[in-house]
């Protein structure tokens, strides 16, 4: 593994459990009155269709961060639409 790889895995841990603290707040306080439905869905899109693209390009840090981030986002945008 070289150092550009070794920076791609540490960004990707660092935006991707980002999310963890407000999925966390959000599973347990099921209040989702401060987070906007329409930012959530398009930013769990894109982190699915990053996804797709580091499956593609075969992209470790791309595939690792966005297969997390998207499922930490999901479950963000899930609890936006149940608790409305």
């Amino acid at each position: 593994m070289n150092w550009i790889e070794t920076l791609g895995i540490i960004a990707a841990c660092c935006t991707t459990f980002s999310f963890l603290p407000q999925a966390i707040k959000t599973i347990r306080e099921k209040d989702t009155s401060g987070i906007s439905a329409t930012m959530y869905t398009i930013f769990t899109t894109g982190t699915i269709l990053w996804l797709g693209y580091g499956i593609l390009t075969v992209n470790f840090p791309i595939m690792f961060a966005n297969a997390i981030t998207s499922m930490l986002a999901a479950t963000i945008l899930f609890y936006k639409f149940r608790y409305r």
